[in-house]
Parts: structure tokens; sequence; C-alpha cells
């Protein structure tokens, strides 16, 4: 081989090691911080079919940012303001789509109000304490024995009432609605034998209380309202204090259940 053709092999051969421009424009552009990117691609030039572009390295997937809850009162609120102006739009602009559009919505609340319902129903009745027909039924079968379970308790109070309690009843002979309670009152009292004072509030007579006294201010003193008759009081002799029962025109069976509760029951215990 001649100087002249060694020369020419030599220049090929440091050509062929050479980067390419492409190759030496990627590493730039590349990290060369990297310590082998810096040993192999630029210290060493190693060319074009090493591989110096150094990989990117894969995103990581960036976690979702939670969605603010929304309070459930605000989406309530939402629903209602939404309905009140599909429907005042369905009113003041009654056009097919507008009235078809409060329709299609109303109808979406009711079914969400249906579900509602049925779900609160069957929580009543898989949890005794949540259901208050166990305490005051409303079928007809269940509220019949519990209307003769209290029935027997009232007569049982009833019975034991003379023993502590008298009554008070105020009249008037002028009284048209005396004439109508005065009757009853007595065979409340004859049934169980309970002491009545008739308290005449205008002075004249009563034919089913002929043992009347005359009003000489028991009224006041019991807490009465003036001037309205019938009037019926309670009269607690062990405790000495009066327990007014009501005013004007009450059935047997109301009168008794009022004194019941007012006798035999605390606040909250029977409604």
């Amino acid at each position: 081989m001649t100087r002249r053709q060694l020369i020419a092999v030599l220049t090929l051969w440091l050509a062929a090691l050479a980067p390419s421009p492409v190759v030496a424009q990627q590493t730039q552009t590349e990290d060369t911080g990297a310590s082998t990117d810096s040993l192999y691609c630029e210290q060493r030039r190693l060319g074009y079919w090493f591989y110096c572009v150094k990989p990117a390295p894969k995103a990581e997937p960036q976690a979702a940012k939670p969605t603010e809850e929304v309070a459930a009162t605000q989406q309530l609120d939402a629903i209602t303001g939404e309905l009140r102006e599909l429907k005042a739009r369905a009113i003041l602009y009654p056009t097919p789509e507008n009235v078809t559009a409060y329709i299609r919505f109303q109808r979406a609340q009711l079914d969400r109000a249906s579900l509602f319902s049925d779900v609160w129903q069957r929580a009543i009745w898989q949890d005794p304490e949540l259901d208050y027909t166990l305490e005051r039924p409303v079928g007809a079968l269940a509220k019949k024995l519990w209307q003769d379970a209290r029935a027997a308790d009232r007569d049982a109070v009833m019975a034991r009432l003379s023993e502590r309690y008298g009554l008070f009843y105020f009249f008037a002979q002028t009284c048209g609605a005396c004439e109508v309670m005065s009757p009853i009152v007595r065979s409340v009292a004859d049934r169980w034998r309970i002491t009545v004072r008739a308290i005449s509030t205008d002075g004249g007579p009563s034919r089913h209380f002929p043992n009347y006294k005359v009003e000489s201010g028991q009224r006041p003193r019991m807490g009465l309202e003036p001037g309205i008759t019938p009037a019926l009081v309670l009269w607690d002799s062990l405790a000495k204090r009066p327990i007014p029962i009501g005013y004007g025109v009450l059935s047997a069976d109301e009168l008794q259940d009022r004194i019941y509760l007012l006798t035999a029951k605390e606040a909250g215990h029977d409604y």
C-alpha cells in the first residue's frame, strides 16, 4: 500500500469515528450532565451507531385532584331553585319546550321523593326504635288492640280517682252549652263516684246539681278564664292544687280521657 492510499484509508476511518451532525445536535439538546452520556458520547466519541440519546423519563401520572364535595343542603337548594325557575319560565312563557322541561324536571324530583319515601319506610320496618306505630298503631287490628288496652288502663285510673280528686263544675243558668254539659258531668261523676261541687256563676239553679253553690271568687283562685262556662276543674286533695280540665261542651269519653291524661300520664308520653 502506497503512502497516498494509507492516508486515504486513515481519513475514511477517522470520518467514520466522528459523530454525525444530527447525533451531535441531539446530544447537545439532552441532559449532558449524566455521566454515561458524557463518557461514551462526548469523551470517547463512539459515533452515530452508539445509543447516545438519553431516553426521556416517563412522566409519572399526576394524582387527580379531589373534587370539592358540595354540601347536601346546597344541592337541595340548587334543585329547588331550578324547579322554581323552570316553573316560572313555563308559566310566563308557556311554550311547549318550557312546559315540557318543567314537567320532566318535576317528574325527576317526584321519583327522587318516592325513592326517599320507600327507603324511609323500609328503615322503619327494620328498626323497631324508629317505628312509632308500635306505640300508637294505625292499622285497624293493631289500633283496636291498643284502644282496648288504653281504655282498660283509663278505667283503672278512673276507678281510683275519687280517693284523691274532686271535681268543680262552673255553670250558668243562662248558658245553653251548660244544659248539654251538665248531664254529661253528672253521668261521669256517678259512674266513678266522684264528688262534684257545682258552682253557679250567675246565681241560677241547675236541675242536675240541686246542691249548687253561688260563685264567690273560686274561679280566679283556680286560674280559670273569667266569664266562660261551662268550665271544669279537678281538685287534687293531696297536693292542694287545682287542675283545669277545659271549657265548653265535652263528650263523656273526652272528659274521661282528659282526666286520665292529666292525672296519670306525663306530658310527652301519650301522643
